[in-house]
């Protein structure tokens, strides 16, 4: 069963510090249109509970972008976390099929 996550897409110009200050964790996903990638942002909290429920490169995330009227299964590429405070900094997804 994939668990489903809603994302926007990251403001232009944006800063990803600025955007963990103020709760939001930055993300990209890859191979949803061959080549070209997508910057995310996700709720810090949505992140957390995501990640308690999926390991990475396993477990298929339901991932929808309103903004863009996309939705697809992905997996968790990557998952990047604090050196310091042990909490995530950056998601990486990778599409598979859209849905």
């Amino acid at each position: 069963m994939a668990i489903a996550v809603e994302s926007q897409k990251r403001p232009e110009g944006s800063k990803p510090k600025a955007l963990r200050r103020s709760g939001l964790i930055p993300a990209n996903l890859y191979g949803h249109k061959g080549i070209e990638s997508i910057s995310l942002v996700l709720d810090a909290k949505v992140v957390e509970r995501l990640l308690k429920q999926a390991a990475p490169n396993k477990t298929e995330v339901e991932l929808s972008i309103p903004e863009l009227q996309w939705t697809g299964t992905t997996v968790i590429r990557e998952v990047q976390i604090h050196p310091a405070k042990g909490t995530p900094y950056h998601l990486s997804f990778f599409a598979g099929n859209k849905a």
